[in-house]
């Protein structure tokens, strides 16, 4: 019976895939390659998001979210560094592609669809407001400062932050996230947990040892999640090229594949009727994935002397700022329903539509 948890589809799938990137018929251009590659790219998904609910299981909340959205966004970074070191013309704007992607993706999908099948099975669900409106006073801080302040700056023409200027936001992104962790582990950890989160209640929790296995799982499931997306991007960006849609459809694909693990994690929380622990995931994966991206990307880019190109343009901003005075309203009541998921998700296609149909 050991033998047979040991060799389960969530362990067996990762180490297939991992083999199969390190091998290098990932980056093969033949189709049947790039089918099985993205059939193995999907199991990797569903085991992160497997072994992810166990270490959630073992911690608690909300260190379990704070787990998974640290190790994606680590991940997340790091593939973003390497493309921008390897070079080319997109390295000035790829984070900033990529960053605003993911929070777009996040804040408009994943809440959305969490809310939308929370509304539908539920018709309502609570959470502590105050979560929410720590997390967007955080979130709402950093991306003004990261996204939207660069192209209203005079020392240097353009949506660019000079070196003093991009130190400070790094440091100032760093606090705010760093602040953020301590309110939401330490201070002001009952914010962000339910009754159904209460470790006083009796429930079957895995042990040290399955936990400590899941979490190198989880580790090794979303470094596979991320290489394997940047070893298919080639063939994600020539049937892009050959549907007429613009590039930048390839980055948001991408931010995609990257954050499907959270993304299924947190749909089936709020499935379980725990919108708490979806909107954790949610919107401390949006903080994450900002509050430690662009320290990591300023640091390359002072080192290496590569521009970076930070400000997003008028018609992003435009949509930025819809889908975040959206959540702001959806979140300020501390219950949801269906018409916010509604919403939520159709700022998504309007968001998508204008990415192809610029």
């Amino acid at each position: 019976m050991r033998i047979k948890k040991l060799l389960s589809w969530n362990i067996i799938f990762p180490i297939i895939s991992a083999v199969f990137y390190l091998s290098g018929l990932a980056a093969d251009i033949n189709p049947f390659l790039n089918v099985v590659g993205g059939i193995l790219l999907i199991s990797s998904v569903l085991s992160a998001v497997h072994h992810a609910e166990v270490v959630a299981h073992r911690v608690g909340e909300p260190f379990g979210t704070i787990i998974l959205a640290i190790c994606i966004t680590i991940l997340e970074v790091s593939l973003i560094i390497s493309l921008m070191i390897a070079g080319g013309e997109k390295a000035m704007t790829y984070p900033r592609d990529t960053i605003f992607a993911a929070i777009m993706l996040i804040l408009n999908g994943i809440l959305g669809v969490c809310i939308w099948i929370g509304g539908v099975k539920y018709r309502e669900q609570y959470f502590a407001r105050s979560s929410a409106t720590t997390s967007l006073i955080s979130l709402v801080a950093i991306l003004v400062m990261t996204l939207i302040l660069p192209n209203f700056t005079t020392s240097h023409a353009g949506p660019f932050y000079t070196k003093a200027q991009l130190i400070f936001v790094s440091v100032a992104s760093l606090v705010i996230y760093g602040v953020f962790l301590m309110v939401q582990t330490v201070r002001h950890r009952n914010y962000f947990i339910t009754d159904d989160d209460d470790e006083t209640k009796p429930a079957v929790r895995p042990d040290n040892i399955k936990a400590f296995i899941s979490l190198v799982f989880l580790v090794l499931c979303l470094a596979v999640v991320v290489f394997m997306a940047k070893a298919l991007s080639p063939t994600i960006e020539r049937l892009v090229e050959e549907a007429g849609a613009p590039q930048t459809l390839v980055g948001v694909i991408i931010a995609a594949v990257v954050l499907l693990p959270e993304g299924l994690a947190a749909i089936r929380a709020a499935r379980n009727n725990k919108i708490q622990s979806s909107l954790n995931l949610a919107l401390g994966s949006a903080l994450a994935s900002i509050g430690l991206t662009i320290p990591s990307v300023a640091l390359v880019c002072i080192l290496y002397d590569i521009p970076l190109v930070l400000g997003l343009d008028n018609k992003s901003i435009i949509l930025l700022s819809l889908s975040v005075f959206t959540v702001m309203l959806s979140l300020s009541r501390g219950k949801t329903n269906i018409l916010y998921g509604a919403v939520l998700l159709v700022n998504l296609a309007a968001y998508i539509f204008y990415v192809i149909v610029p």
